[in-house]
C-alpha cells in the first residue's frame, strides 16, 4: 500500500511540473489561451483532428489582435492582456514543406512566427497568424505544411 501511495504522489508531483496552464487575457469572448505552444509541427489536419475545438479559430486571432497589446522580444511577441496578464509568442523560424522537406531560418534577419488555426480556406488551404518584428496579420496556407500550434480553452 504504501508503495502505491508513493508512485501515486511521485506520478501527481510530474504531471503537475508538466502542466500547462491556460491564461484570462481579459477579452471580451472570455477565451483563455495556453501558456506554452504544443512542442511538436502539426498540419492543420493533423492539428484540428487532434485539437478540435482547442485550436483557434481566425476570430479567436483577431480578437488576440484587436484586445491585445503586442510588445516585440528578441524571442517573438509579448500579448498583453487588458487585466495585465500576457502569454507569449515565440518565433517559430522552422517549419515543414508538404514534402517533409524542413526550413530552417534561425539565422534568418526577418524572424518570423507561424500558428495554425481551425479556421479553413476552402477545401485546401486554412488561416494561420503569422508574424515578425514589424506586426502580425493572418495569412492562409495549404493545410499539409507543418506549423505551430498555440491552443485555447473556449469559454
Amino acid at each position: 500500500m504504501r508503495k502505491f501511495f508513493f508512485l501515486s504522489i511521485v506520478c501527481l508531483l510530474a504531471w503537475s511540473m508538466n502542466a500547462q496552464e491556460y491564461v484570462d487575457l481579459g477579452l471580451p469572448s472570455g477565451t483563455k489561451w495556453k501558456d506554452q505552444n504544443e512542442t511538436e509541427l502539426y498540419t492543420c489536419i493533423a492539428a484540428r483532428a487532434e485539437f478540435g475545438n482547442s485550436l483557434p479559430t481566425y476570430q479567436q486571432f483577431e480578437e488576440l489582435k484587436e484586445h491585445c497589446m503586442w510588445i516585440w522580444t528578441d524571442n517573438g511577441y509579448k500579448v498583453l492582456g487588458s487585466n495585465g496578464n500576457f502569454i507569449l509568442l515565440p518565433k517559430t523560424n522552422n517549419f515543414r514543406y508538404c514534402n517533409g522537406e524542413w526550413e530552417e531560418s534561425l539565422g534568418s534577419s526577418m524572424p518570423i512566427g507561424r500558428y495554425w488555426s481551425s479556421t479553413a480556406v476552402g477545401t485546401e488551404q486554412a488561416w494561420l497568424l503569422q508574424f515578425n518584428w514589424n506586426g502580425s496579420g493572418m495569412t492562409y496556407a495549404e493545410k499539409c505544411f507543418w506549423y505551430n500550434v498555440r491552443l485555447v480553452q473556449n469559454p
